[in-house]
């Protein structure tokens, strides 16, 4: 099973983005912030890091960085509402997908889907 780690500060965003992704097959681990999340990446093993881009204490930019640092095959998508941190996110994350807010839920589970084509038996 694909596991998520989820980090993303608006308690109500990030009960709905867990409950869609896991009634989509896929285990989620969700936390509060990028402080929470660090210690994670650096114990378990995670396919993707979705995670917000603004978070305070550490931004969700910092933390795809260390991610990779410590494991690079982790897979990771940002989402955000602010245009200008879109393109900071492209220059100093460029292999992460990104995705606007505000978006369906539906949209989030096809990227989340597309980005695991290779691994995900394709449902008909």
């Amino acid at each position: 099973m694909i596991r998520i780690l989820l980090a993303e500060d608006d308690e109500a965003m990030r009960s709905y983005i867990t409950r869609a992704l896991e009634n989509a097959g896929y285990s989620v681990v969700a936390v509060g912030s990028g402080v929470e999340a660090l210690p994670l990446i650096q114990t378990e093993i995670f396919d993707l890091l979705l995670s917000d881009i603004v978070m305070p204490g550490m931004d969700g930019i910092e933390l795809a960085q260390k991610c990779n640092e410590v494991s690079p095959s982790t897979k990771v998508m940002f989402i955000t509402g602010f245009a200008a941190v879109t393109l900071r996110a492209n220059r100093e994350a460029p292999h992460a997908k990104m995705l606007s807010k505000p978006f369906h839920l539906k949209d989030l589970v096809r990227e989340v889907e597309r980005m695991f084509e290779d691994a995900v038996p394709m449902m008909v």
